[in-house]
């Protein structure tokens, strides 16, 4: 599917003549006989007036900007795992606004009768007591959770968020398919979609006067405000994740950014006196309410299951306080059991005293002998669907199994009723999709979203619409693949512009506390830093060594006589070893023959993903820290994240086969390393988890510069190349132009280290690093019974009066015995030493820390 395709279809006369919807099922844009729906026509025509340039270039700028956002969807076995980008489709889905409100109240009433059966099912359980659930489909439900039974509920809405899967039935009626009741996902993706669509068709948004979604969003925010315990007018809300190996990682950091909230995971907080806290750098921090994106079952492995490794042990003891609100309430999934759905238009009516509005699709629960009659004489005709299952393997289809597994199939159900649900088989509506220069229709769901308000629901307008990929697809999911489609509902005149700021006349304080740093984020800072770093170090020595490659044809053996251009050479290749620490590289056995053919070494480090201590692997480790605080990073920030990531499938997936061609790789590689450095420099708030990564960043700067100038400078070198050996140190540490302004006459190697040594004003140099590092450990958070310094700020103080101390007329004084300069190696490699000592000290004292007694935490409010 391409921008060139669409404009091409568009620009046929034939085009909706040659649209032939499938037969028996509802097509969103034209009916089997007729013309094109009323509300496509203006899409259609707008489209068509971009003519191919403007479609091209629109689609272009579309995936751009989900490469950019870094907006992705991981697919079960996907092989592009966690890059996987989302993929969405150009035509939006047109929902006409008095359609929409139809269905919106029944989205409504739905919202509510879950809300009350939900409440009863951990309450009074009058609805099993009186017949109308049977006890057998919900107590043997895994999702049941008997811990929860009798939780008070803030406000009465346990179910704070609901979402309902809806298809078309061949009349156009609306049914539901599904429910998600658990942690409902998908209104990040529909948030995200509704954002590029609005950038690349500004003109057709706007004149289509399309509902907005931020006041969806808003009233998100403020629900979860008010349902949280009061203190002092102050709410703490967080975000829990599964973490980045969660296939919608994506929605839950942008969730976290767009609502303003904490992402957090399960290991960065803890319950103390029957409240959660948020464990942070130094201290804890009270958390009033939780927006959920685990499994209830997976929350608290105290009481809800010991498997719950993503949860925290306590959890539910918080919410039974009173201390903490959870959306949705723990236990909420019982109500995605699809045998539920046999059971609503009962339910409704007792309820809430009428018909159900908007109907599901016919459903029979096998644990009734007469439903179960009816599924296994109509067995083929039927979708079968297994409770308690994952989604993506719930649905069997005996109509297209084979005898054997069919009856084994048969043999179940009668085994294990209560276990299987029959639902009919619905053939989804279809919606228009270019397949080559033709539109074709193809199966659509559309999935809808609710968020409690203190009176009623209220529903983002559209939703996320999903395509299969094939006309004849039984199911649309997102873990079986497909595109995602923005939903259009129209109004008649054009929509207030909304926004989540707070207005002005709000009653919300204007400053609120700024999102807390947790030992997981600083230690993915603290490397994001480090190996971003690393990266640019190394793109800059490999480019020193490739250019200089280009102009010699020789490089000596470990044991050859000496030659002109050779010894500095293998000094530089020895660097690149003891930087990547990629072993046995040009130092251990082997190393002659490797010396003498460099350029499969190189090869191997500039493109090889399994290479340990390789470029492609450095690039990885700062994709995947990145990935895991993408909530901390900005927009512009993570688009220079996607272009390494983009470099690096390049560099991996069409290795360089000359020099030249690994230079004009690696060229626009470290400028876009330069962008990321000057982003986080620029782009970030200077507060903790800033300091952290500045601080890996200098130490592994500091750390890179030693290994740098003790494996060039500590050997001597003839005479012929020590001035090419310093014009490569400076070339690699980027300080040519300072040294030749600077430095008129005088000792070569010690102006050299005068520069990169010493000088506390270059920011290549070791010296700036080390006072960088002592402004930066001095300002990271202590604990207050913390007395004097700690002990990286110990390290870091006796490091640079080291480095400030140190004799340059000495150091470069060479050992007559040795034919080295002992001293200065002295120096670089105690040097090395501190740096590691230092990032040791600070990973003890912040990143891997021991519980300790709670009468101590009490005192102090610090977890270690």
């Amino acid at each position: 599917m391409s921008a060139t395709n669409l404009a091409a279809a568009l620009a046929r006369p034939g085009l909706i003549d040659d649209y032939l919807p499938l037969t028996g099922c509802f097509d969103e844009m034209r009916p089997t006989q007729g013309e094109v729906r009323p509300q496509w026509r203006y899409v259609l025509e707008a489209l068509r007036t971009l003519g191919p340039a403007g479609i091209e270039e629109r689609w272009r700028e579309a995936a751009r900007m989900i490469r950019d956002n870094g907006v992705t969807y991981n697919l079960n076995g996907d092989p592009q795992g966690m890059s996987r980008p989302w993929e969405l489709d150009l035509l939006p889905l047109l929902i006409p606004s008095e359609e929409w409100a139809v269905l919106e109240r029944g989205l409504v009433q739905r919202a509510e009768l879950f809300n009350l059966i939900l409440l009863d099912l951990y309450g009074p359980r009058e609805l099993i007591n009186r017949g109308l659930l049977p006890a057998e489909l919900i107590d043997g439900y895994r999702e049941y959770l008997l811990p929860c039974h009798g939780l008070e509920v803030a406000g009465r809405r346990p179910l704070v968020h609901y979402a309902a899967d809806l298809t078309r039935m061949p009349d156009g009626q609306w049914r539901v398919i599904g429910d998600r009741t658990q942690t409902p996902l998908g209104a990040g993706y529909a948030l995200e979609n509704r954002v590029v669509l609005a950038r690349v068709l500004p003109s057709l948004f706007r004149d289509s006067h399309v509902h907005r979604q931020a006041g969806f969003f808003r009233s998100m925010r403020r629900t979860l405000t008010r349902l949280a315990p009061g203190r002092d007018g102050h709410t703490r809300v967080v975000v829990l994740t599964p973490g980045p190996q969660s296939e919608a990682y994506f929605e839950h950091a942008y969730l976290a950014n767009y609502l303003g909230y904490t992402l957090v995971q399960g290991g960065d907080l803890s319950v103390r006196d029957g409240a959660l806290w948020l464990r942070t750098l130094g201290r804890l921090e009270r958390i009033d309410a939780m927006l959920r994106r685990v499994k209830a079952s997976e929350c608290d492995p105290l009481e809800l299951g010991e498997d719950a490794g993503q949860g925290v042990p306590g959890l539910v003891e918080a919410v039974r306080a009173g201390n903490l609100v959870i959306a949705n309430a723990l236990g909420s999934g019982v109500l995605e059991h699809p045998g539920l759905m046999a059971f609503l238009p009962a339910l409704c009516r007792h309820l809430l005293g009428e018909d159900l509005l908007l109907r599901d699709i016919s459903t029979w629960w096998c644990g009734e002998p007469k439903a179960r009659a009816y599924v296994l004489a109509n067995l083929d005709n039927l979708v079968i669907k297994q409770a308690g299952k994952p989604q993506g393997q719930r649905c069997v289809f005996p109509g297209t199994m084979e005898a054997a597994a069919r009856e084994a199939l048969i043999q179940a159900i009668q085994a294990s009723p209560n276990r299987f649900v029959a639902q009919e088989r619905v053939q989804p509506s279809t919606a228009p999709v270019l397949v080559g220069q033709r539109l074709e229709p193809r199966p659509i769901t559309l999935r809808t979203f609710l968020c409690a308000e203190d009176e009623g629901y209220t529903v983002l307008p559209g939703g996320l619409g999903r395509v299969a990929l094939t006309s004849d697809a039984a199911l649309v999911s997102n873990q079986l693949g497909g595109l995602g489609k923005d939903a259009w509902v129209l109004a008649s005149e054009p929509e207030r512009q909304e926004t989540l700021l707070v207005s002005g006349d709000s009653q919300a304080p204007a400053v609120t506390q700024e999102s807390e740093v947790s030992s997981r984020v600083a230690d993915n800072l603290f490397w994001i830093g480090r190996y971003a770093e690393r990266a640019e170090g190394l793109v800059r020595l490999l480019r020193m060594i490739i250019f200089k490659l280009s102009e010699r044809t020789e490089v000596a053996p470990a044991a050859a006589p000496a030659k002109p251009g050779t010894y500095f050479m293998r000094s530089l290749l020895e660097a690149l070893t003891h930087q990547t620490q990629s072993l046995p590289g040009f130092i251990g056995e082997g190393a002659a023959a490797r010396l003498r053919d460099p350029w499969p070494e190189l090869l191997s480090l500039i493109s090889n993903p399994r290479r340990l201590g390789g470029l492609p692997q450095t690039l990885q480790a700062l994709g995947q820290a990145a990935y895991s605080v993408r909530e901390r990073l900005s927009v512009d920030t993570w688009r220079i994240v996607s272009d390494i990531e983009a470099r690096l499938g390049a560099l991996t997936s069409t290795p360089p086969t000359q020099p030249s061609a690994a230079l004009d790789e690696l060229d626009p590689l470290v400028t876009s390393l330069v962008a990321f450095s000057g982003l986080t420099q620029e782009n970030m708030t200077h507060n903790e988890g800033w300091h952290f990564l500045e601080t890996g960043r200098r130490l592994e700067r500091g750390a890179a510069l030693a290994a740098l100038l003790r494996s060039t400078l500590t050997p001597l070198t003839p005479e012929q190349d020590e001035t090419t050996l310093i014009e490569a140190v400076l070339g690699v540490t980027d300080s040519t132009i300072t040294y030749r302004r600077r430095y008129r006459a005088g000792t070569r190697i010690g102006a050299l280290l005068d520069l990169v040594l010493q000088d506390e004003g270059n920011p290549r140099a070791l010296a700036y690093q080390l006072v960088a590092l002592e402004r930066l450990v001095t300002v990271m958070p202590k604990g207050e019974l913390a007395v004097g310094r700690t002990p990286a700020e110990k390290l870091v103080l006796k490091t640079l009066t080291g480095v400030r101390l140190a004799e340059l007329d000495t150091l470069v004084q060479p050992d007559p015995q040795t034919q080295r300069r002992l001293s200065l190696e002295k120096v670089l490699e105690a040097l090395e030493s501190d740096l590691a000592a230092i990032s040791n000290a600070l990973t003890a004292q912040y990143f891997r820390h021991e519980e300790q007694p709670h009468s101590l935490l009490r005192r102090i409010g610090v977890v270690k």
